[in-house]
Parts: structure tokens; C-alpha cells; sequence
């Protein structure tokens, strides 16, 4: 089974040397931030982080859902590229595409606990 997270974040200008988004990049990166900003998403998303290639049966043990939860928001995350479902005979198994997920996951929960309740 493939088990690679690719890092397609490539090297970029800081952020302070580049443009100001136009409004087809800011809304494109709305749309990344949407996916993201919904409390079981991340949950699936932390999971995936913890133990890569993990089946709907697993995610909806660890996150507490029923599976049809889970696989609905599952293809949510699949239809934005975020995840991939990878197919071992019988099984399916989900894994997170790029390291950029993971570095945001990070840096988001991080803000999230430094920023005054």
C-alpha cells in the first residue's frame, strides 16, 4: 500500500514579499480555509496525522462518530484533494495528500491556544 505524503509545498516568497491576493487567489484560499473549519473534519484530519492510513471502521472509533459520519465527511476532504482513499483488496484506507495539511493543522491549533479565550 502507497504510504508517501508528498510535500507539494514547494518554496514560496515570503509572504510579505509577494502581491496583495487578488480576488480569484483569495478566493481560492477562502475555499481551503472553508474545508477546513469544520470541528469533525479536523478531528478526521488530527487522526489521519496520528495513524496514517486508517479505515472509516478506525476513524469513527477514534473520533466517536457513527461511520456514515465519518465516510460523508471523508468525501468531503476527497472531493477538495485533501485526503486520498487508498484501496487494499477489500479495504479502503484514507490518508492526508500533502505535508501542507499537516503543517497548517499545526500552526492553526498552535494559534488557537496562544490567542486570549
Amino acid at each position: 500500500m502507497e504510504t508517501d505524503i508528498k510535500n507539494t509545498c514547494t518554496p514560496k516568497p515570503q509572504l510579505t514579499d509577494r502581491p496583495l491576493l487578488e480576488g480569484e487567489e483569495a478566493e481560492g484560499l477562502s475555499d481551503t480555509f472553508k474545508i477546513l473549519a469544520n470541528a469533525t473534519r479536523l478531528r478526521i484530519l488530527h487522526a489521519l496525522v496520528r495513524n496514517p492510513n486508517t479505515s472509516v471502521t478506525e476513524l469513527s472509533e477514534q473520533v466517536g462518530m457513527k461511520p456514515q459520519a465519518i465516510s460523508n465527511q471523508l468525501q468531503r476532504l476527497v472531493d477538495k484533494g485533501v485526503v486520498r482513499p487508498l484501496r487494499e483488496g477489500n479495504f479502503i484506507h484514507y490518508q492526508i495528500v500533502d505535508t501542507c495539511v499537516i503543517i497548517l493543522l499545526d500552526r492553526g491549533w498552535c494559534l488557537t491556544e496562544d490567542l486570549p479565550n
